[in-house]
């Protein structure tokens, strides 16, 4: 397990001399990385920009709250995090808990809980309690990346086909929604509901430019003539060309064109309206005790999403590096600090925009810092530009970056492993998809613990026997491991009871540097009672046992 501080590159000795060559380039700083760095912001750009307005809408919230999200993660979250992939916004994953507050607070005092919540999450960052990053298995993280590369390929599925109803960002397959149909109708319907209804009402437009964006997506920087092209990234050739396809459609095909249900919806109202379109907390209600539990509850999820992103993408970082865990809950309760100042929802490290960042080439934290700057000339500068995306077009990069969290070869290698790796992994995996991003980690982490007790069964002793001795009697020698904990009291027991009658036993702990004192009691009291199966005990190395317990 690491420690707070980044590694070194010489602590990677696993890595090839290509590799460190390229790490040394890495860290040269943020200029020489900005022909990686600068495409990479543009792809985060065009995903972030429909996810934070989805997430608002969804939240109950305006969509400017969303952008702000997105805007501060960008250019202020980025610079104080130590992370060099993470991106940070509005996530789905506290939907639910916004649109209660909202509705229990109303906005003002829900941004009043905000800000208490960036708060929180100082004083979280400053108390180390990052740490607990670090005890989130490998197999569960794993888990949990496929799970979303599932998620987002499956939730992609109806906006390819031209339904858009689903808000941008959602990660619930089995929770029923309220959706208006084209005709007017309000039916409540689950993801399976939609899938069903898009196909059943396909939108050849949309169909034909996700198609497209796919191939490109799939050739770029893969066929000769377009490698020095690659400066370019694919998403953006993607979305400008969606934009152009869906223009023609309205001459040549107006039956298939994408109308303003089906692109991207930036509020337009100018500056000055957006300006006086902003919220601001409302201080007076400080001393209201729901408003501290709101902010308890936002900080608490906020930060737990964050810790589980941050260490999704150092397992993902072609480099390997370590983010300073309690450096990122500071980073992020600045952030929702300022956001909740200025009228925006609760931000965390998204898992998304974080791999589509990584996947997209991105270097430094310059490509997390430009993004942000690109959503805020997006709402102040061209906001009718940006109205011209087919969410189709999206859908095709989310599809792909869909397909590279949940590739098959991700799920062949973890499958070939043994059972205490792979069982975590799909538990994982089924739980997300089942429930929701944290309860399914929860269980995914449930079940790792399981397997953790189970090799503590395997591991707190070696028995060595043979049938040697006075009489023909078995002569057995326990030697107890170098740690014995209260995890371990189980598999002694279990052993002790199990030792054969009449047999003559040496239970040897010269080799613990540590043992449990109910682990000490077992085995004093086997000590007493084993004359009663006619084996003689003989302890060597055993602390005596406590006076207070009776012995």
């Amino acid at each position: 397990m690491t420690n707070d501080s980044a590694r070194s590159p010489d602590s990677r000795t696993s890595a090839d001399p290509p590799q460190h060559q390229e790490l040394a380039a890495v860290e040269k700083g943020y200029l020489p990385n900005l022909k990686y760095d600068l495409p990479a912001s543009v792809v985060v750009f065009l995903v972030a920009l429909p996810l934070c307005l989805g997430i608002a809408v969804a939240s109950g919230a305006p969509p400017l709250a969303g952008l702000i999200s997105g805007i501060v993660g960008g250019i202020v979250v980025a610079w104080i995090s130590g992370s060099p992939s993470a991106v940070s916004g509005p996530a789905a994953g506290l939907t639910a808990i916004v649109l209660a507050a909202i509705t229990d607070l109303g906005y003002q005092g829900f941004l009043l809980a905000v800000v208490l919540a960036g708060v929180m999450q100082l004083i979280f960052g400053f108390a180390r309690a990052g740490v607990f990053a670090y005890y989130f298995p490998s197999s569960v993280i794993k888990g949990m990346l496929a799970a979303i590369g599932i998620i987002l390929i499956m939730k992609q599925i109806p906006h390819a086909l031209g339904f858009d109803k689903d808000y941008e960002g959602d990660l619930h397959l089995l929770e029923s929604v309220t959706v208006t149909l084209p005709n007017g109708d309000e039916r409540v319907m689950n993801f399976f509901d939609q899938l069903a209804y898009a196909f059943g009402h396909v939108g050849w437009g949309a169909v034909i430019v996700t198609s497209i964006g796919l191939v490109v997506l799939l050739l770029w920087g893969r066929i000769k003539f377009l490698k020095d092209l690659r400066w370019v990234p694919g998403p953006l050739v993607v979305v400008v060309l969606g934009a152009t396809i869906n223009s023609l459609f309205y001459v040549v095909a107006p039956e298939w064109a994408l109308r303003s249900e089906h692109l991207v919806r930036l509020p337009d109202e100018g500056l000055a309206d957006l300006v006086g379109a902003l919220d601001f907390p409302d201080f007076s209600r400080i001393s209201e005790l729901k408003i501290y539990s709101a902010a308890f509850t936002i900080a608490a999820v906020a930060s737990i999403e964050t810790l589980l992103c941050i260490e999704a993408m150092d397992k993902l970082d072609p480099w390997k590096r370590s983010t300073p865990t309690n450096r990122e809950l500071i980073a992020q309760g600045a952030g929702n600090l300022i956001a909740g100042l200025i009228g925006g929802l609760p931000m965390t490290a998204v898992i998304v925009r974080g791999s589509t960042n990584i996947q997209s080439g991105a270097r430094t934290r310059m490509s997390a810092f430009v993004h942000g700057l690109l959503l805020l000339l997006s709402v102040v500068l061209i906001p009718f530009v940006m109205n011209l995306i087919p969410l189709s077009a999206l859908a095709a990069i989310l599809l792909y970056v869909g397909y590279k969290l949940a590739n098959l070869g991700l799920f062949k290698q973890m499958l070939s492993r043994s059972p205490d790796t792979w069982v975590p992994f799909v538990v994982t995996v089924g739980a997300i998809l089942a429930t929701d991003l944290l309860r399914g980690v929860g269980i995914g982490m449930v079940v790792g613990l399981f397997f953790i007790l189970r090799s503590n069964l395997q591991t707190a002793y070696f028995v060595r026997d043979s049938d040697s001795g006075d009489e023909g009697r078995k002569h057995i020698r326990l030697e107890l491991s170098e740690n014995v904990s209260f995890l371990n009291r189980a598999s002694v027991n279990r052993v002790l009871h199990e030792l054969p009658e009449g047999s003559v036993v040496e239970i040897d702990g010269t080799r613990s540097q540590y043992m449990h004192p109910d682990v000490i009691e077992l085995i004093h009291d086997f000590e007493q009672t084993a004359h009663t199966r006619g084996i003689e005990v003989t302890l060597v190395g055993i602390p005596a046992a406590d006076p207070a317990a009776g012995h």
